[in-house]
């Protein structure tokens, strides 16, 4: 099969409120870049208006984590936004628009379900390269787009062009499916703010739960997003990446692995797992923040959905798990 998809690019947790959800993320440990405001000008020659949305990156050498809202029109933009204009040829700009106010119409239908993690997005090296196979393979998907990456590095503020493409006339339930490639490594390298309190390093898992008789459905159709075989492990299905991977759950297994833990709407990404340099340390830091913390029966460390804004947060000490 092929396997020019290489990893989990980023997720993406929909949250109600940006600033509740930026106190929890601290409270666990992560470092927060200031929300950003997307902005664009919707004809040639307009002033630059916000798009609908607010977001924010936790930020891994490869990777990273979204923390992403809707903003309604009545809001008021806080004094330390982030205000980010968007530029693009006025010849793509109808089609620019066109996918943005689909991504927050996805967004919106997304958080109107359940808040949490909808949003999940790979790595590729060559966009072209997938957007032929799943020509190939009748999935339906937007065309690959060029947008513009604000990344906050050592030396400031630099804007990195990449390439998405999302996977749509398709259905997808479980929220948001996109492919991107990544800045360059000497970009990547000098990005601030990755030396995060609890240790860190890198966004290796995301873990979908589905109703236990479309388990079979749902592993054929990431078998055909990303052109690689699907393992059993047990209670799960896994899809293996190059150093992540994706887990599969049945509903009725979920608290197998998850103990505690019940399936939000189905299908969702319940959580996702980060690698951390030091479990024990991870685990201190949390708790002395005065959040919960479970444990797996693999070792693992979790944060529960009922005090994650929705969402699993699992942490993994590195070198656990060989991918």
């Amino acid at each position: 099969m092929s396997a020019e998809i290489k990893h989990i690019h980023h997720v993406g947790h929909v949250v109600k409120d940006m600033g509740v959800a930026l106190e929890f993320y601290r409270k666990l440990g992560f470092v927060c870049l200031i929300p950003a405001y997307p902005m664009m000008a919707e004809k040639e020659g307009e002033e630059p208006k916000p798009l609908g949305m607010a977001n924010t990156h936790i930020t891994f050498l490869r990777n990273f984590i979204e923390i992403a809202t809707v903003v309604k029109d009545e809001e008021r933009i806080p004094d330390n936004a982030n205000l980010v204009p968007i530029q693009v040829p006025p010849a793509v700009l109808p089609r620019v628009l066109e996918n943005i106010k689909r991504t927050i119409d996805t967004v919106s239908r997304c958080l109107a379900r359940y808040e949490g993690t909808h949003i999940l997005c790979f790595y590729t090296p060559d966009v072209e390269a997938s957007a032929a196979r799943f020509d190939k393979c009748n999935i339906g998907h937007s065309g690959v787009n060029a947008v513009q990456r604000p990344v906050e590095t050592t030396a400031g503020v630099q804007i990195i062009p990449i390439k998405v493409l999302e996977i749509d006339g398709e259905d997808v339930p479980e929220g948001r499916l996109a492919i991107a490639d990544i800045p360059p490594l000497e970009i990547l390298q000098a990005q601030a703010h990755m030396d995060h309190p609890n240790g860190a390093v890198e966004l290796v898992e995301v873990i979908l739960c589905v109703a236990d008789h479309e388990i079979d459905i749902f592993i054929n159709r990431y078998q055909r997003y990303l052109g690689r075989d699907v393992r059993a492990d047990g209670l799960t299905r896994i899809i293996d990446l190059e150093s992540a991977r994706i887990t599969i759950v049945p509903e009725s297994r979920l608290a197998n692995i998850l103990p505690g833990e019940a399936a939000p709407t189905l299908p969702g990404f319940v959580g996702y797992v980060v690698k951390v340099r030091n479990i024990s340390a991870t685990r201190k830091y949390i708790e002395g923040n005065g959040l919960p913390v479970m444990e797996t029966t693999v070792g693992d460390i979790f944060v529960p959905a009922s005090a994650g804004l929705g969402t699993v947060i699992v942490f993994r000490q590195a070198g656990r798990h060989k991918f």
